[in-house]
């Protein structure tokens, strides 16, 4: 499961004239990726289309516009039986016909409609104005303008203009109409040009004569007619819908199933006479294949095994000696196909000299891991020559997670959404559920642990009994379980990157030699373990914190003590570390500047204890609000919920218990109903419920967030760089049609 899945690369030379049964055969097999011919081979040129292909094409692009125009979704269709071309066409023809007589009619009725519209809202000034339009054209003696002004300013710059003799000004809001008599009647746009300076968006008097709230009221009877025939040509448009949607979608699969195996000659490299096709298949699944194109076609192809890629000390795959049985020719005369071929390629005179290129990955994780692809293929699909850490993150993530919210009540909620998201969708979404519903049964496991944590309220205290764990740290009587979950912190640290450079150092030795495996990572492997030892170590004791020291005792319950490791392994560990600096600086000397990453980046898993207090305060203030809280012991002791007046009022009576705050709730006495107590009691559940949801969500963008963080940067950093190919192989599974 850390390595991809073993691929070969394979193959199939042959004659055109049984091109097209290789590539049914191969297509049905669905396990061979093609490999784009790239002018490898001399003699060769890029293939063509087969015949038919454009007609092919060209349906296909009328299946899928008429699907566009009916709005045809995935779950318009069941499986049905593949149709015959003379049925296809047909079908098609009738339907196009009646689609697109359809579409254009509400093509027509949808820009009529605009049309009214945009009239209406052109006569919405003239409606403000109130004055029929009648009355607003056809003067030849005064000029009449209308547009949208302050009136004073209109006024003002009419009043100082010598090309206007007499004018009056109508107004309606911000709407005016100028009438004005210019002292040459044969003058024209006098009043255009006294309004040069003034703000004025000028209005076009429509042609009619009615008022302007008749001829709106006129457009919108239109309009409403318009509307009532659009809905019956979209009713006819959805009737259509069902009863072709179906046979759209069959038609699309079907087509595009024709369209991909008339295409694949564009990949292959071909002569007048012949043909080759390469690329690659997984290991395990080349003699199927084998076999499957020896059924189709017989003796008249050569299929071989070219390669089997693997690792070398120069980091590239190569082919590892493949024997008669798994990679000669296929079944029956070998030699028959061989002479065959060989006759069809000298006839064009051609030699096929074969290259090299990187095999496409198969992530080989089945089962519990697999949805977590997701994540690893987020930050980059693993190449074929690293390791897949997919496994890795499956065991890290949830469990980085659970520990940062340790909370049941929201681990149930995630597992929910999970199994929703799980159960209702496909592909990403569902694995993404996968991946939640994992969480959240490790953040009910901690939650569990921190103290049975129900919504930030520990649950042990309301059942009565005892919890070894006091709780995440938050009070004052568990501040040492907070600064042991620190110290957890930063050994998972330590073994996160442990494993990390472990697997930097493997896939070095294997790619090149152990010398570099040493200075590359064994170096940081030094210098990380190292450096830990001697922090952890009684190496001036007085300097470093008690906590490192007590936090084992602490999380076993005292049935485990650690006082550090003693000063002789403490200086060993130095030791180590500065060995580890001069293997670094011997190997690769630019990297002596990063010397402290391996602290640095352990502490940034400290991040994960953050985290957890942020969380377990947030809904401790959410609770706190809500219901009110006091602690014990003076004030030294653990928070406690108030929930009621009645409690309320003994908390305050009790010298032992200090009040941190009243709530909002405990203002509602059942004893005492009134307007002010029912509103507490509303107000506080609202408080809790949408600071509880609040919390939830960020418990998504923050824990989430910084899990896939210390993945990527501080693990993946290691040893992963990604940037795979996909493994797209030739074909596609069915899920409208059956292959009869």
């Amino acid at each position: 499961m850390l390595r991809p899945e073993q691929m070969s690369r394979v193959s199939v030379t042959g004659s055109k004239r049984v091109i097209d049964d290789v590539i049914e055969a191969a297509y049905t097999h669905h396990s061979l990726h093609v490999t784009d011919y790239d002018d490898r081979y001399e003699g060769f040129e890029p293939g063509t289309s087969l015949d038919g292909a454009e007609t092919v094409n060209e349906r296909l692009v009328t299946v899928r516009s008429l699907e566009s125009i009916l709005d045809v979704d995935e779950g318009d269709a069941d499986v049905a039986r593949s149709l015959d071309d003379d049925e296809l066409v047909d079908e098609l023809e009738r339907v196009r016909g009646r689609v697109n007589e359809l579409n254009d009619e509400r093509d027509e009725l949808q820009a009529a409609v605009r049309d009214r519209q945009e009239e209406i809202d052109r006569l919405e000034p003239f409606a403000e104005l109130g004055i029929d339009l009648e009355y607003l054209r056809g003067y030849d003696s005064v000029e009449v303008v209308v547009g949208e002004a302050k009136p004073a300013a209109v006024e003002e710059a009419l009043e100082d203009a010598d090309s206007v003799d007499v004018f009056d000004v109508f107004a309606g809001g911000d709407v005016v109409a100028i009438v004005a008599r210019p002292p040459d009647s044969d003058a024209e746009g006098v009043v255009q040009d006294a309004l040069v300076g003034v703000d004025i968006a000028l209005l076009d008097v429509p042609d009619a004569d009615a008022s302007p709230e008749e001829y709106v009221a006129e457009l919108e009877a239109e309009q409403a007619d318009l509307r009532d025939e659009l809905s019956g040509v979209e009713r006819e448009l959805e009737s259509v819908k069902e009863e072709a949607a179906g046979f759209l979608l069959r038609a699309e699969e079907q087509l595009t199933i024709e369209a991909e195996k008339k295409e694949a000659p564009l990949s292959f490299a071909t002569t007048e006479n012949a043909f080759v096709a390469e690329g690659w298949v997984p290991t395990e699944t080349y003699p199927d294949f084998e076999a499957a194109i020896a059924d189709a076609v017989g003796d008249h192809v050569e299929v071989e095994e070219l390669e089997r890629a693997s690792f070398t000390p120069d980091g590239d795959h190569h082919a590892e000696p493949v024997d008669d049985e798994g990679g000669g020719s296929a079944e029956g005369s070998a030699a028959d196909a061989e002479r065959e071929t060989e006759t069809a390629v000298a006839t064009d005179g051609g030699h096929a000299a074969h290259g090299t290129d990187d095999p496409p990955v198969v992530q080989d994780n089945g089962g519990a891991a697999g949805p977590f692809e997701l994540l690893v293929q987020a930050f980059g699909r693993p190449k074929y020559s690293e390791f897949d850490p997919t496994l890795l993150v499956f065991l890290t993530f949830p469990a980085m997670f659970g520990f940062m919210i340790g909370d049941v009540g929201y681990g149930v909620l995630y597992a929910a959404i999970g199994f929703f998201m799980y159960s209702k969708f496909d592909g990403a979404f569902r694995e993404l559920g996968s991946v939640a519903m994992w969480a959240g049964g490790f953040t009910i496991l901690f939650g569990i642990y921190y103290g049975i944590d129900l919504f930030g309220y520990h649950a042990y205290q309301l059942l009565g009994i005892h919890w070894p764990v006091e709780g995440k740290g938050l009070s004052p009587a568990d501040l040492d379980w907070g600064l042991s979950f620190l110290v957890v912190s930063v050994v998972f640290g330590i073994l996160h990157l442990n494993v990390g450079h472990v697997l930097s150092f493997v896939s070095t030795a294997q790619q090149h030699d152990l010398k570099h495996a040493v200075y590359e990572a064994g170096s940081w492997l030094l210098i990380l373990n190292g450096a830990w030892i001697w922090i952890f170590s009684r190496v001036f004791p007085n300097s470093k914190p008690d906590f490192l020291f007590e936090a084992v005792s602490v999380l076993t319950f005292g049935a485990v003590s650690f006082s550090g490791f003693p000063v002789l392994i403490g200086w060993a560990g130095a030791a180590a570390a500065v060995l580890g600096l001069v293997l670094l600086g011997i190997g690769e000397p630019p990297e002596l500047a990063e010397f402290l990453s391996p602290v640095v980046n352990v502490i940034s898993y400290a991040r994960l204890m953050a985290v957890l207090l942020a969380k377990g305060g947030m809904a401790l203030a959410v609770n706190l609000l809500a219901f009110g809280a006091y602690i014990d012991d003076g004030g030294d002791g653990s928070f406690h919920f108030i929930f009621s007046a009645d409690y309320l009022a003994e908390v305050q009576n009790t010298a032992d218990y200090e009040l941190v705050f009243a709530g909002i709730t405990t203002a509602f006495d059942p004893a005492s109903i009134g307007l002010v107590g029912v509103v507490a009691l509303v107000g506080g559940i609202v408080v809790a419920l949408v600071g509880h949801v609040v919390v939830l969500l960020l418990g998504v963008t923050s824990a989430g967030i910084q899990a896939v963080r210390l993945e990527y940067v501080e693990f993946f950093g290691n040893f992963y760089e990604g940037g795979g190919r996909a493994y797209l192989p030739f074909g596609r599974d069915r899920k409208y049609t059956r292959d009869d």
